[in-house]
C-alpha cells in the first residue's frame, strides 16, 4: 500500500511537472516580451546566447571525449552504421512555442494583467518541489548512481568542465560577474529550472538566455546524439546533460543499446541532484 501511494504521488508529481512547465514558458515568455527597450537588446541576446552554447555544451563535448580516449569506455554503440536514428524535436519545438506565446501575450496585455512580481519565484518553488517528489520517485538512490563509477567520472567531468566554461563566459564580458556566469552554465539542459530560477535572480532577459541555451542543448542532443556515440559513449551522454534521465534518454538507449542504461541513468540522477543546488546557490550571490 504504501509502495502504491507513492508510485501514485511521484505519477501526480510528473504529470504536474508537464503542465507547470509549459505555464512557466509562457510566464517568462511575457515577463520577456515586457523588458523595456528588448529590441534594442536583441544583439546582446543574440551574442551571450551563441557564446555560452559554444562555451557550455562544446568544453563538454571536448573533455569526455578526451577522457574516453584516456580511459576507454566498455560500452560500445550498438547502432548499425546504417542505421537511421528516430530523432523527435516535437517536444522542444511546443516548448517554443509556448514561450513565443507568452511573447505574444505580453505584446497586448493591459497593464493590470501582467503577472505579480513573485510569479516566477512562486513557480520556482512549486518547481522543486515536485522535482524533489519526482526524483525520489525515480527508482535510483544516490547511492547506487554514486556506485556506477564511470557513471560518477562522466558526471565530476561533465559538470566541472562546464562550470569552468561558465567562468570563462564572465570573463569574456564585463557585466557578468562570475558568479552569474557560474549559475548560467549550471543549467545543464535543465531549461525549465534554469529559466525559471535565471529570470528571478537576473532579470528576464538572462532568464531567456539561460533558458535557450539549455533547450538548444537539448535540441542538438536528440539531433546529434546518435553521430556522438559512434565516436565517444561518454560525450554522447554527456550532450544530453540532465535530459539524459528523460528526453534523452530513449535515443541514448537506441545509439548505445541496452548495456548503456545503467551508466545514462548515474549520470542523468546526479546531474540532476546537482544543477538544481548549483543554480539556486551561485544565484543567490546576486
Amino acid at each position: 500500500m504504501p509502495y502504491q501511494t507513492a508510485k501514485k504521488s511521484t505519477h501526480l508529481a510528473e504529470r504536474g511537472l508537464n503542465y507547470l512547465v509549459f505555464i512557466i514558458l509562457v510566464v517568462i515568455g511575457m515577463e520577456l516580451g515586457l523588458v523595456d527597450d528588448l529590441q534594442h537588446k536583441l544583439a546582446n541576446i543574440a551574442l551571450y546566447l551563441s557564446v555560452l552554447m559554444v562555451l557550455t555544451i562544446g568544453s563538454g563535448l571536448m573533455a569526455l571525449v578526451v577522457f574516453d580516449r584516456m580511459s576507454p569506455c566498455q560500452y560500445r554503440s550498438q547502432q548499425s552504421p546504417t542505421a537511421k536514428p528516430n530523432v523527435s524535436i516535437h517536444g522542444s519545438l511546443t516548448q517554443i512555442l509556448c514561450l513565443a506565446t507568452g511573447f505574444i501575450i505580453a505584446q497586448f496585455l493591459p497593464t493590470t494583467w501582467h503577472p505579480p512580481e513573485k510569479t516566477t519565484t512562486v513557480l520556482l518553488m512549486l518547481l522543486l518541489f515536485l522535482v524533489g517528489i519526482s526524483l525520489k520517485g525515480s527508482g535510483v538512490s544516490l547511492k547506487q548512481a554514486l556506485l556506477n563509477k564511470r557513471g560518477l567520472q562522466i558526471s565530476l567531468i561533465f559538470v566541472g568542465v562546464t562550470l569552468l566554461s561558465g567562468v570563462l563566459f564572465a570573463l569574456l564580458f564585463d557585466d557578468v560577474s562570475v558568479a552569474q556566469g557560474l549559475a548560467l552554465s549550471s543549467g545543464f539542459g535543465w531549461y525549465s529550472l534554469s529559466g525559471t530560477i535565471m529570470t528571478d535572480a537576473y532579470g528576464a532577459v538572462w532568464g531567456s538566455v539561460a533558458l535557450l541555451n539549455d533547450l538548444g542543448r537539448e535540441v542538438l542532443a536528440l539531433i546529434f546524439i546518435p553521430w556522438v556515440m559512434r565516436h565517444s559513449s561518454s560525450a554522447a551522454i554527456g550532450l544530453g546533460g540532465v535530459t539524459s534521465l528523460d528526453f534523452t534518454l530513449p535515443t541514448l538507449t537506441q545509439a548505445g543499446g541496452a548495456s548503456i542504461i545503467p551508466l545514462v541513468i548515474s549520470f542523468g540522477f546526479i546531474t540532476n541532484l546537482i544543477s538544481p543546488i548549483l543554480m539556486v546557490f551561485f544565484a543567490s550571490f546576486s
